[in-house]
């Protein structure tokens, strides 16, 4: 079996105090990068608790937290008095828990990453859609629809300005939610609306002065927008929603399979 000095250059920067990830999940992140990359290898130890907490400047109840996570996901093993090791590559292991390539709503998304979520509404009003408003949702003009918008927050971080609108019709009094904690998804579910998929389109632009003043940011900083539509079985719009995302505290997950 082989020691390994260190993490990778720049492992201890992606743990930071002020992203709404939980310190620990950061830590697991930092170690799953080395194995993806090679530098951590099947059989290899990792440094010493003590030399990994320094690097990654976390204590050592959060360290252990991360360890252990990395073991239920079969990517490290340990060894009592010897240390921890890689279990295997990331082709071999099982894939982690934590990021499943799955739709899930924003609140779902923050409990699963043990925060707590909450929103400041910026508006929330009824009135009659637009014509781009009606394309979008496959609806006449004129059609009654809710407008929603909020700052999204993780654990009172500003995370993401969300902007959505939804058919009346189909959520009828939805306008008597409290979205401060509510979740618009939860809602449409409780209506007997059933959600199965989202086309998003995701691109990149700055942040202008409004944008920037809700999120804590500079004007000209970056931010991802995501453009969504959300569809039922039978591939019928029932919401869209304009999703402008702090471009250092979010980050998109995904996977391409290639078919032959």
């Amino acid at each position: 079996m082989t020691d390994v000095a260190d993490l990778a250059d720049g492992a201890g920067a992606a743990v930071r105090a002020d992203y709404p990830e939980p310190l620990w999940m950061q830590a697991v992140e930092a170690i799953m990068r080395d194995v993806d990359s090679g530098k951590l290898r099947s059989g290899m130890r990792l440094p010493a608790e003590r030399d990994l907490c320094q690097q990654l400047r976390i204590s050592r109840v959060t360290l252990r937290k991360a360890l252990l996570n990395l073991v239920d996901d079969g990517v490290l093993t340990s060894s009592h008095g010897r240390g921890w090791y890689v279990a295997g590559t990331a082709e071999s292991a099982p894939r982690r828990r934590d990021w499943p390539n799955r739709w899930e709503s924003f609140t779902e998304t923050a409990r699963r990453m043990g925060l707590t979520s909450s929103s400041r509404v910026l508006r929330k009003e009824v009135s009659p859609a637009t014509l781009d408003e009606a394309e979008k949702l496959g609806v006449a003009p004129g059609t009654r629809v809710f407008r929603l918008g909020r700052v999204r927050l993780l654990d009172g971080v500003p995370i993401a300005v969300d902007d959505s609108t939804v058919p009346v019709d189909l959520v009828p009094d939805i306008d008597q939610a409290d979205f401060t904690v509510a979740s618009l998804y939860k809602q449409v579910l409780d209506a007997g609306v059933e959600l199965v998929r989202a086309e998003c389109s995701i691109e990149a632009r700055a942040a202008d002065e409004e944008l920037a003043g809700l999120l804590g940011m500079h004007v000209g900083d970056p931010v991802l927008m995501m453009n969504q539509v959300a569809v039922n079985t039978a591939d019928r719009p029932i919401f869209t929603s304009t999703i402008s995302y702090h471009g250092e505290r979010y980050r998109l997950r995904t996977s391409f399979a290639r078919g032959l």
